[in-house]
């Protein structure tokens, strides 16, 4: 009989750092630099604090449904309970795609990284050599991942306290310089804020494709050896993480280079292995600092392509336990691991991989389409929360009982939902005024390959939205995927 589970076995220092560092890759350490480039210091950090608001409350909502359901299958399956079986296949496949694509985005960024030391290897070598070996990492067992993952988090949350460390210094005058830099570049040019309204909303895409990786603590919950007590210890982390990585990351980057710098990326330049972290580290003086933060950096995306890896794979695995993708897709190794959803999940990324290599615009279109379905994912926690509260106390359960509670319901869930539809509909409206039916067309193709699996699996299977009274929490808890 072939093997069809996955194995509970991360452990709770696992998933405490994967929530710690799950989040810090491209988006802060290359693509922070477009955001000031394009709103300026205080536009990108109205930006990324708005984010974070709303990243925030859907952690504090993910973990009270993770607790109170520990399945791979996350909001996609909770969306499915909760809401409409539609509205769950829509989601999951949404996902899988999202990290399919992120993976490419992250598999040619770590090539271009490489490039700053080796300008003349292949990238499509480099990118495709890294691809296996994740494969590799990923196709021994979960405790494999989860080792990973630990000590490339371990990494980058130690260099971006020594960069925040390094940064105040520098502003203070103490390295670098040695004058004092204070605020002055928050008042360069038309700085803080560059581009109005429309500037800042277009940041909101970057500074969410930036978040990424947070709701993965939701995906890990299914092999958690110990859910209960390790999804709420690292729900808790959010915020610290939210503050002390992208915020005080985005000050002290804005503060230390004018948002006019051509070496921002966006700005005109063509080099993304120039970071705003490795920027910084080069005004310090220290050349040899900068060649090992871009080491960290090389890390960092490495960590992002492996978490991409593995949620996309165990999301397609959930929804083939659900009949809702080819039943070949839910088969295991003997260490319980995805074989099937595995291999897709690398190809597809693969094909994207040798896409985006052809030029820095096509990078920016996968960068774009994956954090409009990253969004839409996280309206789906957001709502699929606001559901499962609503019939928790509908059938009279007690509040007291559950292992996390959601902090503010339901503001929470309600505010990040308001957020994220304005966000979604506002990232391109330029072209919404316009009305540039190209440009809308990629700008919202994320939305668009959710309606067409919503409607499609609507209309097969004539599935209907949810009342309370129909939703069976006692069954939901009982859920293995």
């Amino acid at each position: 009989m072939e093997n069809t589970d996955v194995n509970r076995s991360l452990k709770t220092r696992h998933l405490s750092m994967i929530a710690l560092g799950g989040s810090i890759g491209t988006g802060l350490f290359v693509a922070s630099g477009s955001s000031i480039s394009t709103a300026g210091p205080g536009g990108a950090l109205i930006a990324y604090v708005a984010i974070g608001i709303m990243v925030y409350f859907l952690m504090t909502s993910l973990g009270e449904m993770a607790t109170y359901m520990p399945v791979t299958g996350s909001f996609a399956t909770y969306a499915t309970k909760f809401i409409d079986p539609a509205l769950g296949f829509a989601l999951g496949w949404n996902y899988w795609f999202n990290w399919a694509i992120t993976l490419a985005v992250d598999l040619s960024t770590i090539s271009i990284v490489i490039k700053y030391w080796f300008p003349t290897w292949d990238s499509w070598k480099i990118s495709l050599t890294f691809l296996v070996v994740l494969f590799i990492i990923n196709i021994v067992s979960v405790g494999s991942f989860g080792e990973t993952e630990y000590w490339l988090a371990s990494i980058k949350v130690t260099a971006v306290i020594v960069f925040l460390i390094v940064g105040v210094l520098s502003i203070l005058g103490v390295l670098g310089n040695q004058h004092f830099v204070g605020l002055t570049n928050f008042t360069v040019g038309k700085a803080p804020f560059v581009g109005g309204i429309p500037a800042i909303m277009s940041v909101f895409v970057v500074a969410g494709f930036s978040f990424q990786g947070t709701e993965l603590i939701g995906i890990t919950a299914g092999e958690s050896a110990t859910p209960e007590k390790s999804i709420p210890k690292a729900i808790k982390q959010v915020f610290w993480r939210i503050l002390l990585f992208y915020i005080l990351s985005i000050a002290v980057i804005g503060a230390l280079i004018p948002y006019t710098s051509p070496n921002l990326l966006g700005s005109g330049a063509t080099d993304i292995a120039i970071s705003p972290f490795t920027i910084v580290f080069n005004k310090v003086g220290i050349p040899l600092a900068a060649g090992i933060m871009n080491a960290v950096i090389l890390t960092s995306v490495v960590s992002a392509a492996n978490s991409g890896l593995y949620a996309a794979s165990r999301m397609l695995w959930s929804m083939s336990k659900q009949n809702m993708a080819p039943k070949a897709f839910q088969r295991t190794n003997n260490h319980g691991v995805p074989l099937f959803s595995l291999i897709l999940t690398a190809v597809i990324g693969a094909i994207a991989l040798f896409t985006s290599l052809y030029g820095n615009q096509f990078y920016q279109l996968l960068v774009a389409t994956s954090g409009l379905t990253g969004f839409i994912a996280w309206l789906g926690i957001a709502f699929s929360h606001y559901r499962f509260r609503k019939a928790y106390n509908f059938h009279g359960y007690r509040l007291d009982d559950l292992k996390y509670k959601a902090k503010w319901f339901p503001l929470g869930p309600i505010l990040a939902i308001v957020l994220g539809i304005i966000i979604i509909i506002g990232q391109d409206i330029r072209s919404l005024v316009d009305f540039n039916v190209t440009k809308l067309l990629v700008s919202y193709s994320g939305l668009i390959l959710l309606f067409l699996c919503w409607i499609y699996y609507k209309v097969r299977h004539k599935t209907k939205f949810l009342k309370l009274e129909d939703i069976d929490l006692d069954a939901a808890k009982n859920h293995k995927y």
